[in-house]
């Protein structure tokens, strides 16, 4: 992987899909020799829209993954305009011959991979009460089994190299679970025990491939418009939520800092500690709070283009409809990036205090 230097620009622009300027940091100019070989899965809209783009500053050649083709030739422009090359995979994650496939392609086009990320995902809104068994299954295949079939086609290129790093996209929601959401909840569980289990094996193994799951919070990306719904109003993400800026670029980090987890945002952290000290505490408040607080006052068509068997058409770019309530910063993931400069701070001031007490009690 390429190190760079930091150019200190700070721009907006619009990009494809999105009709509000994106704020781009193009923080690293790649010297001359191999750039990043990236994959990305789910790279059409959301939140592996807005990892395509933070990859692509920095001249990153990136494997496309996703279903929907407005969306993956979105993708194509924004990672070229940001200075980086990309290749269109159309595949389904849920189809492990497809994702081989697409992994060999990228390889045969752009050379060894060195980061893959997992990202694709799909969700159901709906008490568990009205779910369908293939509803279930689809959901476990897309948001699990696609991590699982990604992460063989990445090992079985990294392995014979030795090199190489998989990040795993979870949630706050793969250790706290929240109701209508149940087949998403149940597949980031899968995620995590199946990450849990590989990371254990590569340790084994004595292998310098590195897995890291980042954890999320409430995102506005598209898929609050397009994930199958039964609720009687518009879905979304239960605030405070963050724009897929702030978790691209935690994952670009995690990709490159050997980190085991991360978890971003404030309320992911409070989410998945306070639910090993007080679990009955959060089943008893989502049982109160938890339907409210994943839907607008909007009413919505129960029968609105759905994706989860076939992407729905267009070019949805990686912002949601909750722009005006969503945060572009999160203090506690700045934090968790620069914990090493913050200890180091901490150490000073520390060193400091004990320095002026010493003195004083002379």
């Amino acid at each position: 992987m390429e190190s760079g230097t930091d150019d200190g620009r700070v721009e907006k622009i619009k990009l494809d899909g999105d009709e509000q300027l994106i704020e781009i940091k193009n923080r690293k100019v790649l010297p001359r020799g191999k750039p990043e070989i990236v994959v990305v899965t789910g790279a059409s809209a959301g939140v592996g829209r807005a990892v395509v783009r933070r990859f692509a500053q920095e001249g990153a050649r990136i494997g496309l993954i996703a279903r929907g083709i407005d969306g993956l030739e979105g993708a194509k422009r924004d990672a070229e305009k940001l200075g980086g090359k990309a290749i269109i995979c159309q595949a389904d994650v849920a189809n492990a011959e497809a994702v081989e496939r697409a992994a060999q392609r990228i390889e045969d086009e752009f050379g060894a991979i060195d980061v893959w990320v997992n990202n694709a995902t799909t969700s159901v809104f709906s008490p568990i009460k009205e779910m369908t068994s293939d509803e279930f299954k689809r959901v476990t295949e897309v948001t699990y089994l696609g991590v699982v079939y990604g992460t063989q086609a990445a090992l079985k290129r990294m392995l014979t190299r030795n090199a190489g790093t998989i990040v795993q996209v979870g949630s706050a929601l793969a250790y706290r679970a929240i109701p209508l959401q149940s087949a998403y909840c149940g597949a980031k569980h899968a995620i995590q025990g199946f990450t849990e289990s590989l990371r254990s094996e590569l340790i084994h193994d004595k292998s310098n491939v590195h897995v890291t799951m980042v954890h999320l919070p409430a995102v506005n990306t598209p898929q609050f418009g397009w994930n199958k719904s039964r609720l009687p109003r518009h879905p979304q993400p239960a605030p405070p939520i963050y724009q897929p800026e702030v978790v691209a670029e935690a994952i670009h980090f995690a990709a490159h800092n050997k980190r085991r987890e991360m978890t971003i945002g404030l309320p992911a952290v409070v989410a998945i500690y306070g639910n090993k000290v007080l679990p009955a505490l959060g089943d008893w408040y989502l049982g109160k709070y938890g339907y409210e607080s994943q839907q607008t006052d909007e009413p919505v068509d129960s029968r609105r283009p759905n994706n989860l068997y076939a992407p729905v058409e267009g070019d949805h770019g990686a912002h949601g409809i909750f722009d005006d309530r969503s945060y572009s910063f999160s203090q506690q993931a700045w934090a968790n990036m620069n914990r090493g400069k913050l200890a180091l701070v901490g150490a000073g001031l520390a060193g400091l205090i004990c320095a002026a007490m010493w003195k004083r009690k002379r």
